[in-house]
């Protein structure tokens, strides 16, 4: 289950939902000294995890019993 490609694919797929989350809990028109940094980063870090356990579950791209 878990092979090179897998580990690939899950990686896209977390740094993606990191980059997703990190926007989305940007507040539109907010400065960048008056955004919660620590925050951002710990929320984004969760997702990703998050990302990365729901891969567990199957990646589409990755098929079956294919071990690259």
């Amino acid at each position: 289950m878990i092979n090179k490609e897998w580990l690939k694919a899950a990686g896209i797929r977390a740094l993606k939902t990191f980059a997703q989350t990190a926007v989305a809990t940007i507040s539109i028109g907010v400065a960048a000294n008056e955004v919660d940094w620590i925050n951002m980063l710990s929320v984004a870090a969760v997702a990703a995890v998050c990302s990365i356990l729901t891969s567990l579950a199957g990646l589409p791209e990755v098929k079956e019993g294919d071990d690259r």
